[in-house]
Formats: structure tokens, sequence, C-alpha cells
């Protein structure tokens, strides 16, 4: 499997425009459907989000075999299938009349995840192109942050227009007819030398020397709690708050305002980051993004139903998560290695696709007790402080490690 090194910038561009869909159709979609799906079956807000934290747990399961798969090779028929895939289990979705139908798509949306969005493709991109993987990872993710401008509005559109049920159909008919052909054209087949038992073996050995060097640094495991806990509260937080903003009393334009706003500030990030802070190093833009994060959450907390504070959260907010995408896809090379990336690469989103699927059921059941979110709020606050210090513990241990690397080297 290989991008075709002639068509590199049309490839690119066309896994970019996959990514917005997908990200949109399976991911943005969900805090739509919650209160239509409760109106119509009676289920309970943790009911609905216990399938969706099952989703995000199988797809922490499936990360690191889904890297390992890409490693060797399968990229092209990773990405394809799983954009099938997820066209089905939407397709189911919108069939659900009882919970196990609703977990049992979400258990086939899980796999999807795994196999569709940015960490497969940040591995594709990576392997294919070394020298240039920065900036086709934050073009990808440009396009990639309009997802939720897109999606939201036209997902609230479509569930106002069509109810939930029909809606899902046609998020189904959208995934099926851009993200499946994209991905099959845009990742090339296997060459010839991918078959080859030495290749092979070639692959083997570096997937299981980087994954058994990963498990033994402290930096490796000082930034699985920074993005353990970083996407855990993001999860709790997108998934929660369009019903958080709804228990405010917030208009209904402010929330999908506030929501809109997201995506734009994630491209904005993205676009400084790429001209601004390109020379900037990851490790130095990681102190600035994993800081952001719980500012914007007390920014929501204080904002109260102010469509100003709320515009504001939303900028620093989908400003923060704009940058971690490319954060989160370039700073195991900048502090680490690139061999064996997928591996590595899923192995480190394993935990954090984990938390990802514990985290809105567990932002759910914090928020039954009382029927309050202010827990919920302070909970996230807390655990975003929780990653912007195991950040800053990884880059000190990642420069205690450079340094003693250059001593040795020096002494030899």
């Amino acid at each position: 499997m290989t991008v075709q090194a002639n068509s590199g910038s049309a490839a690119t561009w066309a896994l970019a425009a996959a990514q917005l869909v997908a990200w949109g159709a399976i991911y943005y979609a969900f805090s739509l459907f919650v209160v239509p799906m409760e109106s119509a079956m009676g289920w309970s807000r943790t009911a609905t989000n216990a399938a969706l934290s099952v989703g995000l747990l199988v797809s922490g399961l499936a990360a690191w075999p889904v890297g390992v798969w890409i490693d060797r090779g399968h990229g092209r028929q990773i990405m394809t299938w799983g954009s099938v895939l997820a066209t089905a289990m939407l397709a189911l979705w919108s069939q659900a009349h009882s919970l196990t139908t609703l977990f049992i798509a979400w258990i086939g949306l899980g796999v999807a995840m795994a196999a569709t969005l940015y960490d497969p493709v940040f591995a594709i991109i990576t392997r294919n192109f070394p020298g240039s993987f920065r900036k086709r990872i934050t073009l990808i993710t440009l396009v990639g942050g309009f997802a939720s401008t897109v999606f939201i509005p036209l997902t609230h559109g479509f569930v106002d227009s069509l109810g939930w049920r029909d809606a899902l159909l046609a998020l189904a008919a959208i995934n099926l007819a851009i993200c499946v052909p994209l991905n099959g054209l845009a990742i090339g087949r296997h060459t010839a030398h991918t078959d080859r038992t030495d290749h092979k073996t070639a692959i083997r050995r570096d997937n299981a020397a980087g994954t058994q060097r990963a498990l033994r640094t402290p930096t490796f495991w000082a930034l699985v709690v920074c993005f353990t806990a970083y996407y855990a509260t993001f999860a709790a937080l997108t998934f929660h708050l369009v019903p958080l903003l709804t228990e405010r009393n917030v208009a209904p334009a402010v929330v999908i305002a506030t929501m809109a706003v997201i995506g734009p500030a994630q491209v904005l990030a993205r676009i400084l980051w790429f001209t601004i802070g390109r020379k900037v190093r990851p490790s130095a833009m990681g102190m600035v993004i994993t800081t952001a994060f719980p500012a914007s959450v007390v920014i929501l907390m204080l904002a109260g139903k102010s469509p100003v504070l709320l515009i504001l959260f939303a900028i620093v907010y989908g400003g923060a998560n704009g940058m971690m995408t490319i954060l989160r896809g370039t700073i195991v090379q900048d502090v680490m290695w690139t061999e064996g990336y997928g591996a590595v690469s899923g192995l480190l989103s394993m935990p954090s696709n984990v938390a990802k699927g514990i985290a809105p059921i567990s932002a759910a059941a914090i928020w039954s007790i009382g029927r309050d979110y202010v827990p919920v709020e302070c909970a996230v606050l807390l655990v975003s402080l929780v990653s912007a210090a195991a950040f800053v513990v990884a880059m000190r241990l990642a420069g205690n490690e450079r340094r003693r690397s250059f001593e040795q080297s020096a002494s030899g």
C-alpha cells in the first residue's frame, strides 16, 4: 500500500475530504440525536450515552491492531471497508427500536472509527511521506476541522425536516457516496515488495521493536496520561454540550451557533500553526494547547446564557482541539521516533479511545445524581488540568532523555 507519488497532493486532498465527512457523519452528529431518541423511544440519557461509550471503547481496543495492519501495507483495505462498515452501522442505527440494536450499531461504529478517522490516516501519511508528513497532516486536519461546522447544521436540518431515523439514513448515504470511493482511490494498492516475506518480516520486527521501546520509555507513558486525560474531557464535553446548554435554557440559535463556531476555530488555529507557528516545535506548541483547554472550560462555566462568552468558549475550545489534533499526529515523531509509527501511534491511542468511551457515560452518571451539569463541568476542568501537567512532565522527560543520549554519544 502506497499513495501514488505522482498524485500525492490529490490523494492528500481526497483523504482530507473523506475525513471531513467521516467525522461529521459518525462522530459529531451523535449529540444531535440524543434528545430526539430519548423523546421517541423513552430511553434514558445514561442508556444512550452507554451505547456511545461502548462504541468508543471498541474503537480504543481496535486502534493498535489497525495501526499494525497499516504498517503491514493494508491501509487501503482498512479505510475503504471501514467506510463501508460505517455506512451499514448508520443505517442499522436508523432502524433501532431497542437498546440492543443501538448498542450493536455503536459497536460496529467503534470498529469503523478506528479504521477511518485521524489515527489511521496519520499512520498512512507518515508511512508514505516521511519527508512531508507534518505538512500533509496539517492539511488534512485543516479540512477535517470543518466537520462540525458543516455537519452540525446539516444534521440539525435533517433531524428537523426528516426525523431522526431518516436523518441517519441521509448521513449513511453521504458517507457511502463520498468516503468509500475517496478512501479507495486515494490510497494506492499494494506494491510488489509489500508481499515479500522479507518485507513482512522487517515490518513485524519494526512493529515489535517500536512497541517494546515505547513501553520502556517514560516519555511515552506521560504522553499516554496527557492524551488520555485530554480526550476524556473532550469526549465528555463534546457529547454533552448540547444537553448542557439546553439545560441552561440557552436559545436554540445560540446553541447551534456555539457548536458551529468550534469547527472554524479549529481550522483557524491549525492555519496559525501552519503559518506563524510552523517553525515552533510541537513540544512548545503543546504547552499552549494543554493550557488553553482548561481555560476554555472556565469560560464555559462562567458564560451562563451569554452569547458572547459562549462564542468565546467555542473559539478557545475549538482552537485548542484543532491544534491538539496536529500535536497528536506529530509529537511522537518530534520527541520519540518514527519506526513502527502505526503500531506506536495505535498503542498511544488505545487508552485515549478507551477514556473517550468511558467519559460520556461517566458524565451522564454524574449528571444523573442531581440532574445538574455543574458537577460535570468541575470534573472536566480537573481532568483537563491533569492533562496539562502530564504534558509538562512528558517534555521534561524527553529533554532528559535527549541529554543522556547526547552525553553518551559524546563520551563514546
